[in-house]
Formats: structure tokens, C-alpha cells, sequence
């Protein structure tokens, strides 16, 4: 999904592919949880969007329904909700069945986390993380299985990171999402036989305006760009595309997978973090035997300069 030279949304999938479906979008007024909104009103679906900001919700709601075309199947509706709450998450349930009556396909879009060396990490801030992006989606995928899914199956996507060669500066979100990962894979197992799929999109260095000014001064996502192959960063459309295909029928036979959209990040280098120059790491050895340290590749070069 992209804006088009008009201004209007426009899609690779066939128009109507959500018809007569509903889905929840948590974290759907905002970044990538907006742009797959988008995504799937311009498809037909009806939405229900849910996070804890309530008046910036329904901005983004009646925004996005002043983009619906004359004649659209599609519909939206926000409530406010934070998962991290069992009692609100069951609220959200029962709204979306009282509104449309069923609920097709869930996206766990909602999270969030702040950048920080682990040892300042409090156990609040830590809870708080792990609270949301692990608590809470489970807290989610549970209550839309007993509620609804269990005897009408759905498809199930939860938005994760890239996250794969460890996270420095985010320990608490990438030990959450590694958590969803299991999760996932876990529930694609119990609940295959309910018809129900459950995938995750791994979204690589992705770029917002909601996501830049969360982390305001870091400018981390000018800092990612020499260790990403394909020299630009991603969209949240990308993001979008990439759940709709996991929510869709074309996806019918994955289940319990998590996709990345990360345009190969994650094959080539580590993005934010680097290790500083130290010389901490000591090795076991036999004898006289020694292996090359970084003095040796620096008094290599300054041998080298003086040639």
C-alpha cells in the first residue's frame, strides 16, 4: 500500500481481498500499525483500531474513515485499550463482536520501548516492556482464541524485530519479542487444529515520524543506514504489504513462521551498536602461544604509515 500521485491509497493486492472481514489493529493510529490500517480498510475489511492515546485514536480513525471511497465494504472504529490490562483487552474483544460481529484476523502491531544500556534499565522500565510487547500480545492472542477463533478460526500476525544477532541498547524488547517468537510458534502447534494461523513480521529499520520522534536526539535510524545493503531504510507500506499477505488466503499454508522486512539487515551487519576498542578479553593459552590483539592490527598500521 502506497499513496498515489493523487494522494489516494493504492495496493498490489486485488481490491475487496478483506471483504466482509474484520480485524484488530493494536497500536493502529500511529506508524506501522496506521499504515496496515490503511492497508486493510482500502481492501474492504472493518477495523477496529486500539491503543492507550485516546484522542490522538480517533483523530487517526476519522482520518483514515475520510479516505474510504463512496460504496466501500470497509468500516473503522477505535477503543481505547491498553494491553497490558487483562480487564481492558477483554473490553476490546467484546466491543469489536458487539460492533461487527465477528473477528477475522488479529495483528499484534501494539509495543513499545525505550533506548538504553542494560545495566540503567530499572525493573520498571523493564516490566513495563516486557508488560506490553510480551504480556500484552499474549494477553491479546488468548482472548481472541477463547472469545472468537477457537470455533471460527482467523489468522493471527504479531509485529516483531529484527532482533536475531541480539539487541544492544534494547534488551528488554528483544528478550519480549524473542518471546513472541516462541509464542507464536508455540500456539501455531495448539491451535493448527481450530484452523487458526499465527505468523510474525520482523520489521527491520523502518522509518516513521512517530518512531523518529520517539527516539528524538539518538538518530538511530541515520546511524543504521551504512549497514543496511540496500542503503535507504524501510517504509511502513513495506511492513503493511508484508502482513496483509500473512493475513490473506495466499498465505493459507504458513503457519508458526516469521517473516523479515528487513531488506537483508540482518545478513550483513549490526545496526546502532558498536563494540568500543578494549582489550578485556583474555585468552586461554598453552606455553609461549598468542593470539593477535587490537594493539597488534594498530601498531601493524602505524608500521605500515611509516613506510
Amino acid at each position: 500500500m502506497a499513496a498515489s500521485a493523487t494522494g489516494k491509497v493504492c495496493s498490489v493486492f486485488k481490491s475487496g481481498l478483506f471483504r466482509d472481514s474484520v480485524a484488530i489493529v493494536t497500536g493502529g493510529g500511529t506508524g506501522i500499525g496506521r499504515a496496515i490500517t490503511r492497508e486493510l480498510l482500502h481492501l474492504g475489511c472493518k477495523v477496529v483500531i486500539a491503543s492507550r492515546k485516546a484522542e490522538r485514536l480517533h483523530q487517526a480513525a476519522d482520518e483514515m474513515r475520510s479516505e474510504l471511497g463512496e460504496g466501500s465494504t470497509a468500516d473503522i472504529k477505535a477503543i481505547q485499550c491498553n494491553i497490558r490490562e487483562e480487564d481492558q483487552v477483554k473490553t476490546l474483544i467484546s466491543y469489536t463482536l458487539d460492533t461487527f460481529g465477528r473477528i477475522d484476523c488479529l495483528v499484534n502491531n501494539g509495543g513499545g520501548q525505550f533506548m538504553s544500556p542494560a545495566k540503567d534499565i530499572t525493573t520498571k522500565g523493564w516490566n513495563a516492556v516486557i508488560n506490553t510487547n510480551l504480556t500484552g500480545t499474549f494477553q491479546m492472542c488468548r482472548e481472541v482464541y477463547n472469545r472468537w477463533m477457537r470455533d471460527n478460526g482467523g489468522s493471527i500476525v504479531n509485529i516483531t524485530v529484527d532482533n536475531w544477532n541480539g539487541f544492544p541498547q534494547f534488551v528488554h524488547t528483544g528478550a519480549a519479542r524473542a518471546g513472541v517468537v516462541n509464542m507464536s510458534k508455540t500456539l501455531a502447534l495448539e491451535w493448527a487444529k481450530d484452523g487458526i494461523r499465527i505468523n510474525n513480521v520482523a520489521a527491520g529499520t523502518i522509518y516513521s515520524e512517530t518512531a523518529a520522534a520517539n527516539y528524538g536526539e539518538h538518530n538511530i535510524f541515520v546511524q543504521c543506514l551504512p549497514d543496511m545493503p540496500t542503503k535507504r531504510l524501510g517504509t511502513v507500506e513495506e511492513i503493511a504489504a508484508a502482513v496483509c499477505f500473512l493475513l490473506s488466503p495466499a498465505a493459507a499454508f504458513i503457519n508458526g513462521e516469521t517473516l523479515k522486512v528487513d531488506g537483508a539487515a540482518s545478513l550483513y551487519g549490526r545496526q546502532v551498536f558498536r563494540i568500543p576498542d578494549h582489550e578485556k578479553s583474555k585468552p586461554y593459552t598453552w606455553g609461549k602461544s598468542r593470539a593477535p590483539t587490537l594493539k597488534d592490527y594498530y601498531d601493524d598500521k602505524a608500521s605500515k604509515s611509516k613506510l
